[in-house]
């Protein structure tokens, strides 16, 4: 039986590394998606090798192939995740990048729909305006909309109303040339708050819409 084999010295440092640099604060996020990418390459690389007796190589193809799998997303959403960020600057709609790689857009209840209506408020047309704009040109990527409500009422009316919510933001994307096709839409009702329905703050925050942008699955 051959004797267990353990990482070297060598990629050992490459992890410290590749870990010391995805906590860099001074860094641009496609440099920390990069980094991000290289550490997990080099875990994964490091594995595989040290199964086949060669860790130092399996952790250096490891990490060039997460550094190049960590740009896939900068490349094609970093732009559009500035571009969102300076369309909502000021309106309360938060603009971040999910754990999974999508970009993630979840519109407060004060700019998106009055209360038991699924009809977009005027002050969400500019933020979709800019949401659309680029997309028919990347017909690859796909969008997600889920619409929520708060616990007032019944579930009878709010899953209804909040995936009529969601439709109606899919029906206005498509009017600006993203096409249906790609636009998958859910309807959560009140079933995922994001704080308390015992206050009316906390229900005002429940009340949303959440815009998803991400690539298809290779």
């Amino acid at each position: 039986m051959k004797p267990t084999r353990t990482i070297s010295i060598r990629t050992f440092t490459a992890l410290a590394v590749a870990a010391s640099l995805v906590g860099c604060e001074s860094m641009t996020e496609q440099q920390r998606t990069t980094a991000t990418g290289a550490a997990i390459g080099t875990v994964a690389g490091a594995a595989i090798g040290a199964a086949t007796g060669h860790t130092g190589t399996g952790a250096a193809i490891g990490a060039v192939a997460g550094a190049v799998a960590g740009n896939v997303w900068s490349r094609n959403m970093e732009a559009k995740q500035r571009e969102m960020q300076q369309a909502t600057a000021g309106t309360g709609v938060e603009v971040t990048r999910t754990a999974d790689n999508q970009l993630k857009l979840e519109v407060p209840s004060d700019i998106s729909f009055a209360t038991g209506s699924a009809a977009i408020e005027p002050r969400l047309r500019p933020i979709l305006d800019a949401f659309a704009n680029g997309l028919g040109a990347q017909p690859q990527m796909i969008v997600r909309i889920v619409g929520h409500t708060d616990s007032t009422g019944s579930d009878a009316v709010n899953d209804p109303l909040s995936l009529r919510r969601a439709e109606s933001v899919r029906n206005y994307l498509s009017d600006r040339g993203v096409g249906a096709g790609r636009i998958e839409v859910a309807g959560r009702g009140s079933r995922e708050p994001v704080a308390s329905n015992d206050t009316a703050e906390g229900r005002a925050k429940n009340r949303r819409v959440e815009i998803f942008l991400r690539e298809p699955q290779a």
